[in-house]
């Protein structure tokens, strides 16, 4: 499947804005380069279409709740009944005792196709994800592609449902829609992610040449003196795709954590406090929004950077381009290690030497509009974080 453009729509205006204006008064104008050159298609007009029909449709559920049962076994005999679809589900959810004992559902228990996580690769034949339970589901099938993803239709069967905008009592019409194509999509980011191990080869850094009294002062004003990283010394020993965030924690220290924030190389800031949140735009409404950050529309292609309770009240989330890559270590002078979790999951610790690489994955989650991608986020802000919910203020005209 692809995104391709929709039919014509009453929306006059691009949804990323006008492109900039390359001149600037009667002389001025940036260098031409033929090699920058993007033509991005405007996030309005992205609608999904089918190359072939979708065989192979990968149910996720939601594991160890029984209110689920009944909806998985409604969605999985009407794709192997009606469409006549391959199923595809855990191993774990066919071997539930609730779905064994089902007589009445054993003959399509027989006709799904299982795999395990971890052991079987099922990234080349799946054509649709159909998830059933909350914003973990849809987690948790970002995880299972860390190439190119099918894309996700995800019915709101949990506890909030921000990125799960189907409801599943209209399932029949709306996968039907789904598989004759022509459906909006929002095509969410991810970050790829590198811990590389022995990487620490800091360059000295070369004094200023100004006074003692100079440099200090711009050390003060944030103009730090920036020393680069060598990216190709160390070894990766763990690469993932994540759609929420990266997390970097002091873990059980009792002291803070004190990691190093590298941004293209260039040393930007040290981070003291309790963590920092390296986060994409769909994870800006989760963890980030909890620690203080903006909430960004997931179109919006850009990287946040979140202090988690830092020790100077000056440091502020801050939102950087989508094209860079930011490096974290620890800093020299820390007094513990760190710990670095990815979408709350795969928690490892990170000693002095070590690197975290992080930038803007090419592979996105092609995520199913319900109705389209400005409705159905403003909808999932009200409905579930209930932005700017309040009690509206009683008028009376005052009488002179």
């Amino acid at each position: 499947c692809q995104s391709q453009p929709g039919p014509p729509s009453t929306r006059t205006h691009f949804l990323h804005g006008p492109y900039p204006a390359t001149h600037f008064g009667p002389k001025a104008c940036i260098l031409p380069n033929p090699t920058s050159v993007m033509h991005i298609q405007d996030p309005a007009s992205q609608r999904l279409t089918w190359n072939k029909p979708p065989v192979n449709v990968l149910v996720i559920r939601k594991i160890r709740d029984e209110s689920l049962v009944e909806p998985f076994k409604e969605l999985c005999r009407f794709l192997v009944e009606e469409k006549q679809m391959m199923v595809y589900v855990e191993r774990r959810v066919v071997d539930d005792t609730s779905l064994s004992k089902d007589e009445a559902f054993g003959s399509i228990r027989n006709q799904l196709c299982t795999f395990r996580e971890g052991y079987d690769d099922i990234s080349d034949c799946i054509d649709l994800i159909i998830c059933l339970g909350g914003d973990g589901t849809l987690l948790y099938a970002s995880s299972l592609f860390q190439g190119s993803v099918p894309p996700v239709m995800a019915f709101h069967l949990g506890s909030l449902g921000f990125l799960t905008p189907f409801k599943f009592e209209s399932y029949k019409t709306e996968v039907a829609k789904v598989f004759e194509g022509n459906a909006a999509i929002t095509l969410r980011s991810r970050l790829k992610v590198k811990v590389v191990k022995d990487m620490l080869q800091r360059t000295s850094l070369q004094p200023y040449s100004q006074e003692p009294q100079q440099q200090q002062q711009q050390e003060v004003n944030g103009l730090l003196p920036h020393g680069h990283m060598n990216s190709e010394a160390g070894r990766v020993t763990l690469q993932l795709q994540v759609l929420n965030e990266v997390v970097v924690d002091r873990g059980p220290s009792s002291y803070l954590s004190n990691v190093d924030l590298y941004l293209d190389g260039r040393l930007i800031t040290s981070v003291q406090g309790d963590g920092v949140i390296v986060s994409t735009p769909t994870g800006s409404t989760a963890y980030a929004a909890a620690a203080g950050a903006s909430m960004i529309h997931p179109n919006v292609p850009a990287i946040m950077v979140t202090p988690i309770c830092p020790h100077s009240l000056s440091f502020r989330p801050i939102v950087v381009p989508a094209g860079v890559e930011l490096m974290i270590t620890l800093s020299p002078d820390a007094r513990n290690t760190a710990w670095v979790s990815f979408d709350g999951r795969k928690r490892q610790e990170i000693h002095h030497g070590d690197c975290i690489k992080i930038t803007t994955s090419c592979y996105p989650v092609p995520s199913i509009c319900c109705h389209d991608l400005v409705y159905d986020w403003f909808e999932s802000l009200a409905q579930c974080l209930h932005w700017n919910v309040r009690k509206r203020q009683n008028f009376t005209w005052a009488t002179i």
